[in-house]
């Protein structure tokens, strides 16, 4: 009876630990940083085009850190309170792809900020964003219904069909384009590689939410707006 329980406490260990991480690098670099201004953007290119003081990155990663403590724990509590094993299930998903988007994509730019990088064009800064991908990708199909994670539009909350098509599909081409993103950053040229990864998410998004609605449509058993 207690075998259910260790992936939820796992995953609610992993949250408070990666919020831990993230608020205590956001805690130093508001009083022991560097004193420099930062890179806190960089444009298609991987260009930096705007630069803060450490007091706002340190504020950002600790909002990020809370932000992740809270969706994350959200996500926890809820599958621990419902009785629906399957919906438990969907829930640790969303769950695992919340720390595996919020923490991971919060401690690659504050990387990139403190270590002063202008340029994160290159083939390591491609491979890490890939394989953030990736892992999001491995497990965004299996997230059920919820607020925060997902495929979110009105046609998927009216036709649990369409909400768990698209994730799906938004799943598998997240990690296609992740892993695509892996094998080709040593040899991507630059700015090029960047720009079909930043394409390939911007389609992949699009694509994802007209599936949303395209089942939906079809669906004999969906909700009327």
């Amino acid at each position: 009876m207690t075998a259910p329980k260790k992936p939820a406490s796992a995953l609610n260990a992993a949250t408070l630990g990666l919020s831990l991480i993230v608020g205590g690098l956001g805690v130093w670099t508001v009083f022991a940083g560097p004193l420099e201004l930062l890179p806190i953007h960089w444009n298609a290119s991987g260009q930096a085009d705007n630069w803060s003081t450490r007091e706002r990155v340190g504020g950002v990663l600790i909002g990020l850190a809370v932000l992740t403590l809270l969706l994350g724990g959200g996500m926890g509590v809820a599958s621990r309170r419902t009785d629906d094993p399957a919906r438990a299930r969907a829930l640790r998903y969303a769950q695992l792809v919340v720390i595996l988007s919020l923490p991971l994509v919060s401690l690659l730019a504050a990387s990139a900020s403190l270590s002063g990088t202008t340029d994160i064009g290159g083939a390591i800064p491609m491979a890490l964003i890939s394989l953030v991908l990736l892992l999001i990708g491995a497990f965004l199909g299996r997230v059920g219904p919820n607020p925060f994670v997902g495929v979110r539009t009105p046609w998927a909350y009216k036709s649990r069909l369409a909400w768990e098509r698209s994730n799906r599909l938004a799943g598998r081409l997240f990690f296609i384009i992740g892993l695509s993103g892996l094998l080709t950053a040593p040899f991507a040229p630059r700015p090029l590689g960047l720009y079909l990864l930043l394409t390939g998410i911007a389609v992949a998004a699009l694509w994802s939410v007209i599936e949303s609605w395209r089942v939906w449509r079809t669906d004999p058993d969906r909700q009327p707006f």
